[in-house]
């Protein structure tokens, strides 16, 4: 949540701050705010999203700032509760990602020491605390407030006379950019590849004083940390829209090129890395939202093709769970390894004893530095709050990761094992078949642009597809929409169905079909219109639907990121002709860093 960017360097620091806070807006646009330091401490902030901020036309002329977009957690978004926050003397100014537990106690504390208080947030009480403790040392006067905070942070400080940036993370992730005669600090990668790809990552606990010419790092005890940085692959085009109107689509188009990456030296061999990881006799995925949704078909690819039982957790609940104790493996999923649920579960899940294999798009994130066995999953940076290829990508590690394991347990013979590889090779051309259909998808998509409900159904395989597919939409275009396990409809949910409520079926040819294609004629029997996910070829599927969305054949276990692919299609474009934020939907943040 929230994206937070500093600069400081010889170049002017508020061009830089505000081209940064665009290449974050996906992680918060409820508000924004920058303040820069030049003859004196110059700040302006605003509801709304960073060009509502840039229409205030702020001229600060100065080379040292910090700016921040906001995800509203304490408070509404107003101009008030915006940030960057000023101290009661107007010598400190401070943004803050994450949420402040104890901030009731420390607010009591300020207004009976007669401070001022401007705004409704847990993070004004910190730039007010942090003015109190000084004492001309503005990294040592943060260090002693955050030894009295608990909760989640990631901050920036400034002081209007000393030319330095004071940051500090705690489970809400900071990245340190590095270049001569300047650096960087955000709260995201992205915000920096313009202008830097040396990063080093905070740490919880980890406290950096950031000048011109130097990074020193240290703990909440004083010690000295060393300075250990990680050159980044991506460059600043891949994250860029590269002519497309928007980042969804443009991720969604990447996505052959994605799935390549993640099996590149991994296929034929399975070459996964994971040598040390024992054979359980357990497997338990945990992941939240489109995540979750990867953890539920792992689940079934572990059981298939692994022959392992499986179970998949909502992260948020796994430390409810009485399995948590059990022997096994967990195997955690995460786009950007900052998801704070997910990073929870893993620390209870390795409290307890259990291993712990990370699937994660970003490496250097706190899951992948947590996590003793990492299988990365070669996406790229994705900015489109709606994850696409991410979610792809990570079906494609958890078919690697069950075949692998299928193999050294020997629930596959080598003969299996060579099918499913060659028809995971095949994938890439296929999901490039998806594409090249856009234009029908498109079309499909008006004929149900005006609807309020939708259901997705799908059986086995393609029942998480059915509950990614419902997420997509509600997602991007805000149409209620829910995902069903087919076989459900007659207890329940069939009482909705009518002319208003389509139903989108997943459909491929397996052994599911002869039970989806009942399914479907339930639903047409009710008079609801249906769109069919269906195979290339398929006949009879058309004579049940009213519109027919053809995917390339395939083996029946990789359906499901054929019609993913599909399904997000469909969903782009309801959201296009609704109008809506297609790459920042209301309410939703890339990264969710707060429980």
């Amino acid at each position: 949540m929230c994206g937070i960017v500093g600069y400081i360097g010889a170049q002017q620091a508020q061009p830089i701050l505000l081209d940064s806070l665009h290449r974050l807006e996906y992680r918060g646009y409820d508000s924004a705010g920058i303040a820069v330091v030049g003859d004196t401490l110059q700040v302006e902030k605003c509801a709304g999203k960073v060009s509502a901020l840039e229409a205030k036309h702020p001229h600060f002329s100065g080379t040292w700032g910090i700016g921040h977009t906001r995800w509203a957690t304490h408070g509404p978004p107003t101009d008030s509760n915006a940030h960057p926050f000023l101290d009661a003397t107007g010598q400190f100014a401070l943004i803050h990602n994450g949420i402040i537990e104890n901030y009731q106690g420390l607010r009591q504390e300020l207004v009976t020491a007669g401070v001022p208080l401007t705004s409704q947030t847990d993070s004004e009480v910190l730039v007010q605390l942090i003015a109190r403790a000084d004492k001309g040392d503005t990294l040592a006067a943060v260090r002693s407030v955050l030894n009295r905070v608990e909760g989640s942070y990631g901050i920036v400080v400034i002081h209007r006379g000393r030319q330095e940036l004071v940051a500090a993370r705690n489970q809400s992730p900071l990245v340190i950019g590095l270049s001569t005669g300047e650096q960087f600090v955000a709260s995201d990668i992205p915000a920096m590849l313009r202008y830097t790809n040396e990063m080093v990552y905070l740490q919880d606990g980890q406290l950096a004083r950031l000048t011109p010419s130097s990074v020193e790092i240290s703990d909440l005890a004083g010690a000295s940390v060393p300075l250990r940085s990680e050159t980044i692959t991506w460059n600043a085009e891949d994250a860029e829209r590269g002519g497309y109107e928007h980042f969804m689509l443009k991720e969604i188009f990447e996505q052959p090129k994605a799935i390549l990456e993640t099996m590149l030296e991994r296929v034929p061999d399975l070459d996964l890395g994971l040598e040390t990881v024992r054979l359980p006799r357990r497997i338990r995925l945990v992941a939240c939202g489109t995540a979750f949704h990867a953890a539920m078909l792992g689940k079934v690819l572990m059981e298939q093709i692994a022959g392992i039982p499986s179970e998949a957790i909502l992260a948020s609940e796994f430390t409810f769970s009485g399995a948590v104790g059990e022997p096994g493996l967990v195997i955690a999923i995460s786009q950007s390894g900052e998801t704070l649920d997910t990073l929870s579960a893993v620390r209870e899940a390795r409290r307890r004893g259990a291993q712990v294999v990370a699937v994660c798009n970003v490496m250097g994130s706190t899951l992948t530095r947590e996590t003793e066995h990492v299988l990365m999953t070669r996406a790229g940076p994705e900015i489109g709050v709606a994850a696409t290829k991410t979610f792809t990508s990570q079906l494609v590690a958890l078919y690697l990761l069950a075949a692998y394991l299928g193999r050294r347990n020997r629930h596959l013979e080598a003969e299996q094992v060579s099918r499913l590889v060659a028809e995971l090779r095949r994938l890439p051309r296929l999901v490039q078949g998806v594409l090249d259909n856009h234009q029908a998808i498109q079309m499909t998509a008006e004929w149900i642009a005006s609807a309020k409900d939708a259901f997705f159904i799908g059986r086995q395989f393609n029942y998480p597809t059915a509950l990614e597919g419902a997420l997509k939409l509600k997602e991007i275009s805000y149409i209620h929409a829910e995902g069903y396990a087919a076989g459900e409809l007659k207890h329940g949910p069939i009482a909705l169905f009518g002319k208003d409520t389509p139903v989108i079926a997943i459909v491929p040819k397996d052994e599911t079909y002869a039970k989806m294609i009942n399914a479907i004629r339930e639903s047409g029997a009710r008079g609801t219109p249906v769109i069919a996910i269906a195979t290339e070829g398929d006949q009879e599927v058309a004579q049940v639907a009213d519109i027919v969305i053809r995917i390339p054949e395939s083996e029946p276990r990789l359906s499901p990121v054929l019609a993913t692919v599909a399904l997000q299609l469909l969903s782009y474009y309801v959201a296009k002709y609704r109008g809506c934020e297609i790459d920042k939907p209301r309410n939703l943040a890339k990264s969710v860093t707060v429980e």
